[in-house]
């Protein structure tokens, strides 16, 4: 390298230095929870293996047992105001000598305070831990072989942060909550949960011959069923067109409106959405762990015969932000295609 050079080098290096610091502690405070009130009392922490919450709603734990106490039994507590959940963790014994307390649970979010303290409780298909919104303070009861029980906390582990297909936190795919493990203040692991917010989800949307069919349901729902309506709205002109709408709970299905959608001959790209009042819930799929959803759901452009035998040439795909969105076009000059084809 020049000498000339060399300056600009190592300027350049200095600035890439920067920027990863800044990087860093940007990550660090995402993960870090803000300090619990006073007067909780200081305690040991429990080295975590694994921590993590796996598909927006299955939690994994392997703690280290402490050498210290000959461990017979062990559970962990999540503990919130005055509300105590308890999980029990299986001791197993590894090859080093060592032992590992685990467990594997479902997560749920409820917005009740009055459901049972461990899970399994709560009715057929219904297993797992429910927990409302907030911050959730994790710790360890061990029990020893003298009876006696010991107290813990767990220590906090560091998310990946590389840019890999999948994101290391996503919402539940069943109900749209956030369960996060984050950090806080003084070192320990805690569970942040989010409720979900009002939204469309995408499920599937059919490619057909002769019409487009979307399925989704509604996260969080606001009122009856009754008060949703589904429409196209196009992009840039603003024009509506509505779709009668099929329910079943809170699961809903239409046909793309799509003779409405090409009248005027010309080529349009539109949204579809799930219309409350004056909102306009933009249906997309966001209850998934998938970074860059619109290199992954890939769809091709279909021909398709309406009723009155028009063709036309529509796409449906999901957009960056993970929107459904639908492009369409009639065949000019064969306003009724199948027909002369034929």
């Amino acid at each position: 390298m020049s000498d000339s050079l060399l300056p600009y080098a190592v300027g350049a290096a200095n600035r890439a230095r920067r920027v990863a610091v800044r990087m860093r502690r940007r990550v660090e405070r995402l993960q870090t929870a803000p300090a619990f009130a006073s007067g909780i009392r200081p305690r040991p922490a429990l080295k975590a293996v694994h921590l993590s919450v796996l598909g927006g709603r299955t939690l994994n734990v392997a703690l280290v047992a402490p050498p210290a106490v000959d461990v017979t039994a062990a559970h962990l507590e999540f503990v919130r105001g005055g509300r105590h959940l308890r999980l029990d963790l299986d001791v197993e014994p590894q090859g080093d000598g060592t032992r590992l307390l685990t467990a594997t649970t479902a997560l749920r979010y409820t917005d009740r305070g009055d459901l049972p303290d461990t899970p399994g409780e709560h009715g057929p298909g219904r297993a797992g831990m429910a927990l409302f919104g907030g911050l959730w303070r994790i710790g360890v009861v061990l029990t020893g072989a003298d009876g006696r029980e010991v107290r813990a906390g767990v220590g906090a582990v560091a998310l990946p942060t590389t840019d890999g297909p999948t994101a290391p936190v996503s919402p539940s795919p069943d109900s749209g909550a956030h369960f996060r493990i984050m950090r806080s203040v003084d070192g320990f692991a805690v569970l942040k949960v989010r409720a979900p917010v009002h939204q469309a989800e995408l499920d599937r949307f059919d490619l057909r011959w002769d019409r487009i069919v979307v399925h989704g349901r509604v996260i969080a729902r606001q009122g009856p069923t009754s008060g949703y309506t589904a429409q196209a709205v196009r992009r840039g002109g603003g024009t509506v067109v509505q779709a009668p709408v099929e329910w079943r709970g809170d699961a809903f299905t239409f046909d793309v409106p799509l003779a409405e959608m090409v009248a005027g001959g010309r080529s349009y790209r539109w949204d579809m959405q799930l219309a409350h009042g004056r909102t306009g819930l933009k249906i997309g799929r966001r209850l998934t762990d998938v970074r860059r959803r619109h290199q992954v759901i890939r769809t091709t452009f279909r021909i398709i015969a309406l009723e009155d035998g028009t063709l036309l040439r529509a796409h449906a795909y999901i957009t960056s932000a993970g929107a459904l969105a639908v492009s369409c076009v009639a065949f000019e000059g064969a306003p009724h295609g199948a027909e002369e084809v034929a």
